[in-house]
């Protein structure tokens, strides 16, 4: 089973789209659109989420 990290090649803020899309194989700026719109109509909650996850997934350069 592969596990999610953070990417250091994908990296804008902390590699976190960065590692998801290449984890499901999806294009990163697609990603990041998607979280930005959802940011806005979330009121934020996507944001908090992303900032967890920046804290708690480690890097590639970890595994």
């Amino acid at each position: 089973m592969r596990k999610f990290y953070r990417s250091t090649r994908e990296k804008q803020l902390s590699g976190v789209l960065g590692g998801l899309s290449e984890r499901f194989g999806v294009d990163v700026s697609i990603l990041r659109i998607v979280t930005v719109v959802s940011g806005f109509f979330t009121s934020g909650i996507t944001w908090l989420i992303y900032f967890i996850a920046a804290a708690v997934m480690p890097t590639d350069k970890d595994l």
